[in-house]
């Protein structure tokens, strides 16, 4: 019989061999819904709490989960699913079993189409709204052309919009937001939204409820001083792709599709 070079042992990726424990895959799939604290995966996944930690560990070391520590509380910490490690890694695992299975991890981005019989709604929330959620509502905004009704508003609301927030938005995505202002959350308070996404860990504790899907992204403030007790302007960099790259993977689960701009740049 003559050899064959592919018959040979060898080990899944990475990726494959974490995704496939049962229990590990339910927790990458309540991350999937937003970033959550242990005992509120415990909660979901009904398993003891150090079998939970004992395998988010693992996904941690594999690089598929990040954590960060509560601005709220010290003591907790929320786990965050790296989408887009996960998708270099699908892709990666599918081109070690063959090359014709290589596919480019990106979104889908295609033209709009037809009209919606709904137009969804989604109020982003942190404390000051002078950072974080102005940016993600105009970063949703702009990806979507519109196409979807935005706001943002802030527990303890900041006076102005930071003037970081103002210059990283329009250095890097082109957007004007220098007409910006800052709003209270009980400015809404006779508004229901489709989706409502806190970015702020303090913020979550104290937003009333204004819709039936509720999400909570964990995002530090970049506004906040560093141990020199500047506020740099490289934090809101770091901030805005994040929220960018959030805002990319929130498009399928709204059902809309970026704009035609972008898709076809």
């Amino acid at each position: 019989m003559g050899s064959h070079p592919r018959d040979v042992t060898v080990t899944p990726p990475q990726f494959l061999r974490l995704a496939a424990h049962p229990l590990r895959w339910r927790l990458l799939t309540a991350l999937a819904d937003g970033d959550q604290r242990v005992r509120e995966l415990v909660e979901r996944v009904t398993e003891p709490q150090n079998l939970v930690s004992y395998h988010l560990r693992l996904l941690r070391d594999g690089g598929l989960v990040a954590a960060r520590r509560s601005s709220f509380d010290g003591r907790d910490t929320y786990y965050h699913l790296d989408l887009e490690r996960c998708a270099e890694a699908l892709a990666a695992g599918g081109a070690a079993l063959h090359p014709a299975l290589r596919q480019a991890p990106a979104l889908p981005r295609r033209r709009v189409t037809g009209a919606r019989s709904h137009r969804v709604t989604v109020l982003f929330v942190c404390t000051g709204n002078s950072a974080r959620s102005p940016i993600a509502e105009a970063l949703l905004r702009h990806h979507t052309a519109g196409r979807v009704t935005t706001a943002s508003a802030g527990t303890s609301p900041k006076p102005h919009l930071h003037p970081h927030a103002v210059r990283v938005l329009r250095e890097s995505f082109a957007i004007d937001l220098s007409g910006g202002r800052t709003q209270h959350v009980d400015d809404l308070s006779d508004r229901r939204f489709d989706h409502v996404i806190t970015l702020c860990d303090k913020a979550r504790e104290v937003c009333p409820e204004f819709g039936p899907r509720r999400v909570h992204w964990s995002i530090a403030d970049p506004g906040a001083a560093d141990d020199t007790g500047r506020v740099g302007y490289t934090a809101f960099q770091h901030t805005a792709a994040d929220i960018d790259t959030r805002i990319r993977h929130l498009m399928p689960v709204l059902n809309i599709p970026e704009t035609v701009a972008r898709s076809e740049s």
